[in-house]
């Protein structure tokens, strides 16, 4: 693998280059020797179909539908690909759902005075606290408590009692035909032992059935999991408001301790920053020799905090998406990596080893083989734990400067990040209108929200998200970044003022017009539920029109992993064009495939599309989007 099948991004290929000269071995290297002859992508069949299961001791079983051949017990390859797939589902909501309990002790803990942390949008508090029915008065801190109290009850609903946080946030048309179908769900923790319940073997082997199941915990999995989440972030952390960020490996420096917190919970690593900002630690970095101390912020743990947080001279920049984590890793500067819940690489021990850094688990879900010492978050202990992980960098520095020579020459770029539906509302002057009059009049055609991962499957990373998302913005669509596929857009420089001239004459002018770029960085994964929000707010303002005729479409170029596809099958519940890329692991499945892309439109009005070719997946996408233009009579 060389050149663009590594990745899209020079300073990645010059860290692979790195690494391969080190003789360590990469995530590209593992990559291609999973494949068959020579051919990276090239996998067992059975299992890119999605049409084996071994989930009892008959098997392993595999199934081919064209000949009715099925598993021991008699479940079909529509079953198993189904079954397999809610099974994913369960784990993205699972661990979706343990970020947003954590944030909610956090927010707990900060009302009643525990924490570092204090509530930095009351207002968002007290109207969040409206719209789910809670009482908003008394002091900020009884609010909090109160939201709390209310979020936690609902999660813990059984499953045939429906969720009130869903029955006051979704919209009532969406609401009708989830009701209809029998997917409204109830609390999610009861939603999760639903859908793992009926994946026994022997219990649900219908596919259509799982399907529905899949839907039902997606719904319970956006409002009580997402919006809950990232709302009560922003009312500890700031709502998320446009400001230039550094971006790229280049915010790396040497002589600097660089603190790099990683996954996808911010909370210890804002405690970070508030500790590395007062002079005393930066003193305490200059007394080892360096220049100072750094803060970078990293994965979806960095997107977290730079969509909040501005940066300065301490909390300096963004490396990238996680596929960069070993470049990241082997540039010989990093002091300490602070491992949370998400995307924390199981070689990451022997680059720790190697290049000479403290890796430390933050998260009782996180383990690394070899690494004993952790410091599970606690928020009530939360700037204790921020002084010892402050501590063990600057500790870490003499001996990774004086061992490892860091890789140097490595690129540098700004990105305009920190939008969110708030900040669209202040950009366009208070009010939606001007969105609304630019997709009513044709200024852009319409609106993607891009939530994706990173992947090396079939091209390098980021290759084709970039792709995906210069295509677009070139038809006069509007593009809203989420997830490591947002961070691969900043680094590639595409959530830049300049990168409007990338984009169609009208989208430009819109660009021109408000000061943003094309793409717009709307936050993480977790987002997902942010951005349904918004078009929910869209279909409101334009007179109620259903969620599956408005001009907006779903966009995941290369999903990788579970959240990513819990987001996908929310995505047709809430009845959206679905963009996704690689193939999912389904076509072993013929009735499951025509249900996902045809007949799913007569249910909930979503539909699934798969496409592995940029410009051929773009134009369907803008078919679907021009045929809903038409509908509504914009053209």
């Amino acid at each position: 693998m060389e050149g663009n099948r590594i990745s899209y991004h020079d300073s990645v290929r010059k860290g692979y280059e790195r690494i391969k000269k080190d003789g360590m071995v990469s995530i590209w290297d593992r990559f291609e020797a999973q494949g068959f002859g020579g051919m990276p992508d090239k996998r067992c069949p059975f299992c890119l179909k999605g049409a084996r299961c071994d989930l009892c001791s008959n098997g392993p079983c595999r199934a081919d539908a064209s000949i009715d051949k099925r598993g021991v017990c008699g479940i079909t390859a529509d079953g198993m690909a189904m079954r397999m797939m809610l099974l994913r589902n369960v784990m993205g909501a699972s661990t979706y759902h343990y970020h947003t309990e954590q944030t909610i002790k956090t927010l707990r803990a900060t009302a009643q005075g525990k924490t570092p942390y204090h509530i930095s949008e009351p207002e968002k508090l007290r109207s969040f606290a409206k719209r789910l029915g809670i009482d908003s008065t008394g002091t900020v801190n009884d609010v909090a408590v109160r939201l709390c109290d209310f979020a936690e009850q609902d999660f813990n609903k059984p499953y045939d009692c429906p969720s009130k946080i869903v029955e006051a946030l979704a919209p009532k048309e969406r609401q009708e035909v989830w009701n209809k179908l029998g997917i409204f769900p109830g609390g999610i923790y009861g939603e999760m032992m639903l859908s793992t319940s009926s994946c026994l073997t022997n219990v649900d082997g219908y596919y259509a059935s799982l399907a529905l199941k899949a839907m039902r915990l997606g719904i319970s999995m956006a409002y009580q999991s997402q919006i809950v989440n990232e709302f009560c972030q922003d009312i500890l952390y700031n709502i998320p408001r446009p400001h230039k960020m550094r971006v790229n490996l280049g915010v790396l420096d040497p002589d600097y301790v660089n603190v790099l917190p990683n996954g996808h919970e911010p909370f210890l690593g804002f405690a970070m920053v508030q500790l590395a900002r007062k002079s005393e630690w930066q003193q305490k970095a200059k007394d080892v020799g360096a220049k100072g101390l750094r803060i970078i912020a990293n994965i979806e743990t960095g997107q977290e905090m730079i969509q909040r947080w501005e940066m300065d001279d301490v909390f300096y920049g963004f490396t990238g998406n996680w596929i960069m984590q070993e470049a990241v890793l082997a540039s010989g500067c990093i002091d300490i990596f602070v491992c949370d819940m998400n995307c924390c690489m199981p070689i990451d021990p022997l680059y720790a080893e190697k290049y000479k850094f403290k890796l430390i688990p933050v998260s009782e879900v996180v383990a690394f083989e070899g690494i004993d010492e952790r410091l599970n978050y606690i928020p009530e202990e939360a700037e204790k734990q921020a002084e010892k992980l402050l501590q063990m960098a600057v500790d870490n520095f003499k001996e990774r400067r004086k061992s490892v020579a860091p890789l140097s020459g490595l690129d540098m770029n700004e990105a305009i990040v920190g939008f969110s539906t708030e900040s669209i509302v202040e950009a366009l002057g208070g009010s939606i209108d001007p969105l609304l009059n630019a997709l009513k009049d044709g200024t852009i055609k319409g609106v993607a929200g891009l939530i994706s991962c990173t992947t090396l499957r079939d091209k390098g990373q980021d290759v084709h998200t970039v792709d995906i998302a210069k295509e677009l913005i070139k038809n006069d669509i509007l593009v809203l970044s989420m997830g490591c596929g947002s961070g691969g857009l900043q680094v590639a420089g595409l959530c830049s003022l300049e990168a409007k001239e990338f984009a169609g004459p009208g989208l430009k002018s819109l660009c021109e017009l408000l000061k943003i770029p094309p793409i717009l960085s709307y936050g993480t994964c977790t987002d997902t539920g942010r951005v349904a929000d918004l078009i929910g707010i869209v279909s409101n303002a334009l007179g109620d029109i259903p969620v599956p005729d408005l001009p907006i479409v779903a966009v995941a170029p290369e999903y990788m992993e579970q959240k990513a596809t819990i987001d996908a099958v929310f995505s047709l519940a809430f009845g959206l064009y679905t963009y996704v890329n690689p193939v999912p692991t389904v076509t072993g499945g013929p009735d499951l495939v025509k249900l996902l892309t045809e007949d799913c439109k007569d249910l909930t009005g979503g539909i699934l599309h798969v496409e592995t070719d940029a410009k051929e997946a773009v134009k369907n996408i803008l078919d679907h989007i021009e045929s809903n233009r038409k509908k509504l009579g914009l053209n």
